[in-house]
């Protein structure tokens, strides 16, 4: 069964393999995201989007009925009160596919990943 599992080699790949409507959202996620973090590189990590930063910033995905965002347990913590309209766990919210994205709400939280990332490997760096 392994043999039928797709591996995405970048992100325009990820993208592409959804329908058009999908597809335009997931580029909207995609430019405002990297807006926030021009810095970031981007990268397919857990078969999904990644930004990465020193190490994983956010990360993104479709799926049937929503989209994932992955801003780490901490990028969840932060905005818990603005998210909480939304499904989500730990470390991911869910939004859901056919409503509007929250692009300012996740303007900032993509921005609040980047300075933690930044301030953990300025700490890490002075060790």
């Amino acid at each position: 069964m392994e043999e039928n599992k797709v591996t995405y080699e970048s992100v325009d790949q990820y993208i592409a393999a959804f329908a058009p409507e999908v597809q335009e959202i997931l580029q909207t996620l995609r430019k405002v995201i990297r807006e926030a973090a021009p810095e970031a590189e981007e990268k397919i990590s857990y078969q999904m989007p990644t930004l990465f930063l020193h190490k994983n910033l956010v990360h993104f995905a479709a799926f049937k009925n929503h989209i994932g965002f992955y801003p780490a347990p901490r990028g969840i913590e932060a905005f818990k009160e603005e998210l909480a309209q939304y499904k989500g766990a730990k470390g991911s919210v869910q939004f859901p596919i056919n409503e509007p994205l929250p692009y300012e709400l996740i303007t900032r939280i993509v921005k609040f990943r980047v300075e933690e990332n930044q301030q953990q490997a300025a700490v890490k760096k002075k060790k």
